[in-house]
C-alpha cells in the first residue's frame, strides 16, 4: 500500500551522459544545437570535469549534464536501455537539411513517426549517442 506524498517542486532536472570528448559535444549540442553552457566544473582528484548545458536557466528548464572522464579511451556502451535525446524544432526537414550540410549524421530521415503522424527525425552526436528531433506537439 502506497502512500501519498507531497510533490510540489519537483521536476526534471537534467539528464546525464558520458562523453569522450567535451569540446566536440560542445560543439554539436551549443554551436550547432543552440544550447548554452551553463556551469562547467573539473574534478582533479575524479579526473572528470561535468558540465550542464541546456536552453534556459538551470533552475527553470531541464538540461543535458556532460560528464567527460580524463582516462577514458574507447567508446562508451551504449546498452539496450539507452533511448535518446530530443531537441524539438519548429521545422524538422530544415533542421535536416541544415545538420546534413554541416556533417552531421542523420539517422532516421525525417517524416511522420510510425504509426502516427508527428514529424520526427533521428541524428547522432559525436558520441553516437541518437538525437531525436521533432515538431511540437499540436494541442
Amino acid at each position: 500500500m502506497s502512500k501519498e506524498i507531497n510533490l510540489e517542486g519537483y521536476r526534471l532536472a537534467h539528464t546525464m551522459i558520458r562523453v569522450k570528448n567535451l569540446e566536440a559535444s560542445f560543439n554539436f549540442y551549443c554551436k550547432t544545437l543552440g544550447m548554452k553552457i551553463l556551469r562547467k566544473t573539473d574534478y582533479p582528484e575524479g579526473k572528470f570535469t561535468n558540465a550542464f548545458i541546456g536552453y534556459g536557466p538551470e533552475t527553470e528548464s531541464p538540461c543535458l549534464e556532460l560528464t567527460c572522464n580524463w582516462d577514458q579511451k574507447d567508446d562508451y556502451d551504449k546498452g539496450n536501455g539507452w533511448g535518446h535525446v530530443c531537441i524539438e524544432t519548429p521545422d524538422v526537414y530544415k533542421a535536416c537539411d541544415d545538420l546534413a550540410k554541416l556533417g552531421i549524421n542523420i539517422t532516421r530521415k525525417p517524416g511522420p513517426m510510425k504509426h502516427g503522424t508527428r514529424i520526427i527525425a533521428f541524428c547522432e552526436d559525436p558520441d553516437g549517442y541518437k538525437v531525436e528531433l521533432n515538431e511540437p506537439v499540436k494541442v
